[in-house]
């Protein structure tokens, strides 16, 4: 049970003057639900804004405050996904647009009437030959000239939130913050120099203080690094069942292939691992087309040799077809009995399978969140497989382990090579398994830039290639296009590259992005796993999991706005079959240093976990390891740079914690407990005897 002190801060974000239910979606939409979330929604940045008398005297890309009147009003023409846009003029006659997109264009008329001078704070842009101000941050009818520069916090925000607005119940939350005895070991705290808890909460949104940010950052990775300890510690405690089999299947295995010595190596320490009492708990981390399937099909035939059953989780219906697949012509030769279950099996399939995991005739089941439900329940579940498994929370990866009579062993498997620098912080409670090799014979892909301008050539090229009977994928960095934002209106969408396209190539093309309701995006995929569609436009959707092996073309369009474990996750999309690949990387004319690196990078390597380090490098501490790449946001506030330089204190002072300091019953323990509570990592504490 959460301890009384953090109550203020679990209460509902309606606890706060001024949400109403009219605020509860976009307040919901930024995972703002409870004063907590509030309190920690820190700003991105601190601006400087220049008061000043005409536009003449701002410069694009300037915060600016300045008095402007309304002159006009223009709305989008109805159906359309336009802007909502007030002419103004400064006191010299002067002529901005000021520009509203989506439902926060509804208060427009309201803020800034006809006629009527208004200060505005916002940061001055230009679209086509007009000054714009795009979502002004602050209207005040009364005079800003006392105002000067002004310094404040920029928070990010949602349709229908506006800076005044959570600035405001930032400032609530953190009238709620309780005294809290501190976690942090009194050396460590000395020597960073750094605030107490709460201080550095109210510095936080006050400043870019460097000490009170680090103080906050580490006690989320403290958080973090106790929890995984104390689910390390409980897995060895709790009784397991070691499962040694005997080899008579595995040796039936009629691979194409020899092994790889990672793929060997890494089989050897799973085999180990599952012949000790205490249950496994291995990350498998490959590469693109490292081969991680072999080795969890190793896994899972101990399992049955055992006289166990095994069973593959992957994260979508699509992953769990392409794995059944695999699996199941690789289990030709030895006579094992596996089983697909998603949730669209339904009636008498459904109940077929269900018999025969109860009575033991289907050893093997690979399928998606359906095989953990309450109403599957298996005879003898030795070995658990977790693909993807970023996609699922360790508290998720608990609640699995009892499934078993025993607690079965669980390998967890990811194609998203991570820093090893990282690898502490997602997979902390885990042993690490790394295929770090790709199979013989495998084929580079041919990597090339190629300058936006190119288009037609590039399409002339794509058309030549699907009229050899091969296919193609074409990925872009947005779903749609959006009119009028500066930083937005040139990204190239994916609906309007499939639109192109379609035209040109019919029915030949589908379209797939995570916004398509499930049985489309399903639908569009199977035509193109199965040859009935040879062009599939996309977003980033893709990036794990599909294998169509007679697509041999990779073409993302403005590739310098991905990140280099997206590119390279992308890129391994194709080279699967047998016939040569080729990756275009469509690059646009304002390259960046870093973009450029990038690309640079990508033509010349295909190692995933070089590109994950050089990634870290080049985008530093300035992005979190979480719009993530990989898709589970872990951390709210550590940044990368913290990260590296953090974690390792961090997860040595939870240690010392564990095995010096008492644990959690000691005085310091009690404190790590409210840090445990405070962070959400409680199914930590829940492991605890009698905790």
């Amino acid at each position: 049970m959460r301890p009384e002190a953090l109550n203020p801060l679990f209460a509902e974000v309606t606890t706060l003057e001024g949400v109403g239910p009219k605020l509860m979606k976009p307040l919901e939409k930024l995972g703002l639900t409870r004063v907590k979330d509030v309190a920690y929604h820190l700003p991105e940045r601190f601006v400087s804004r220049q008061a000043i008398a005409d536009l003449d005297a701002g410069s694009e890309g300037e915060q600016v405050i300045i008095a402007l009147t309304a002159i006009e009003h223009r709305t989008p023409r109805a159906g359309s996904r336009g802007p909502y846009r007030v002419l103004a003029q400064d006191a010299i006659g002067n002529v901005c647009a000021l520009t509203w997109f989506g439902k926060a264009a509804y208060s427009a008329k309201k803020l800034v009437p006809v006629g009527e001078k208004r200060w505005i704070a916002g940061r001055l842009d230009r679209y086509g030959d007009m000054l714009q101000i795009v979502h002004p941050d602050h209207i005040e009818a009364e005079s800003a000239a006392n105002m000067g520069r002004l310094s404040e916090p920029v928070y990010r925000l949602s349709d229908g939130l506006t800076q005044p607005r959570i600035a405001d119940f930032v400032r609530q939350s953190l009238t709620r913050l309780p005294a809290l005895p501190e976690w942090i070991e009194p050396g460590q705290l000395e020597r960073a120099g750094w605030p107490a808890w709460a201080d550095a909460l109210r510095l936080g949104h006050e400043t870019t203080d460097a000490k009170a940010l680090d103080r906050l950052a580490y006690d989320e990775l403290l958080a973090n690094s106790l929890a995984l300890l104390l689910v390390k510690a409980e897995g060895r405690r709790r009784k397991g069942q070691a499962l040694a089999g005997d080899g008579r299947l595995r040796a039936k295995l009629q691979l194409p292939f020899a092994l790889t010595g990672a793929q060997a190596r890494s089989i050897g320490e799973i085999a180990g691992d599952m012949a000790q009492e205490a249950p496994m708990l291995r990350l498998l981390q490959g590469d693109v087309g490292a081969g991680k399937t072999v080795v969890a099909l190793n896994a899972m035939l101990i399992a049955v040799e055992s006289g166990k059953q095994a069973a593959l989780l992957a994260p979508t219906e699509i992953l769990a077809r392409q794995h059944f697949e695999t699996l199941r012509k690789m289990l030709g030769p030895t006579g094992v009995e596996i089983a697909l279950l998603t949730g669209r099996a339904k009636g008498r399939e459904r109940e077929s399978i269900l018999m025969g995991l109860m009575d033991g005739s289907i050893q093997m089941l690979v399928g998606t969140h359906a095989i953990f439900q309450d109403t599957v329940n298996y005879r003898d579940l030795g070995l658990v497989v977790i693909d993807e498994q970023h996609r699922f929370g360790v508290a998720q990866r608990l609640a699995l382990a009892a499934k078993g009579r025993r607690a079965p062993h669980t390998l967890a498997m990811t194609a998203t090579p991570i820093p090893r620098s990282l690898t502490l912080a997602q997979y902390g409670e885990m042993d690490v398994s790394r295929l770090d090799e790709l199979p013989p014979g495998r084929q580079a892909i041919d990597t090339r830039v190629v300058p936006q301008e190119r288009m037609d050539e590039v399409v002339a090229g794509v058309e030549r290639h699907l009229a050899s009977g091969q296919q193609a994928y074409w990925v872009c960095p947005m779903v749609r296009e959006i009119d009028g934002v500066p930083d937005l209106a040139d990204i190239a969408a994916a609906e309007a590259r499939y639109a192109a396209l379609k035209e040109r190539f019919g029915d030949a093309v589908v379209l797939v992005h995570g916004q398509l309701r499930p049985e489309v995006k399903d639908a569009a995929m199977e035509r193109f796993a199965s040859g009935a569609a040879r062009l599939l436009v996309a977003t980033t959707v893709i990036e794990v999991g599909v294998d169509v092996p007679s697509a041999t073309l990779m073409v993302i369009e403005q590739a310098e706005r991905f990140g280099l474990a997206q590119l390279h996750q992308l890129r391994g999309r194709v080279g699967r079959g047998a016939e040569k690949s080729t990756c275009l990387l469509l690059r646009g004319s304002a390259l960046s240093e870093t973009g450029r690196a990038r690309l640079a990078l990508m033509r010349e390597t295909q190692d995933g976990f070089r590109i994950a380090e050089e990634d870290l490098a080049l985008r530093g501490g300035g992005e979190l390891l979480g719009t993530r790449q990989s898709g589970e946001a872990a951390f709210r506030i550590a940044n990368l740079e913290q990260m590296q330089r953090l974690l390792p204190i961090a997860h040595g002072d939870a240690r010392l914690l564990m095995e010096r300091d008492g644990g959690l019953t000691s005085p310091r323990g009690e404190a790590a407990r409210l840090l445990l509570y405070l962070f959400e990592r409680d199914w930590g504490v829940q492991l605890l005897r009698g905790g």
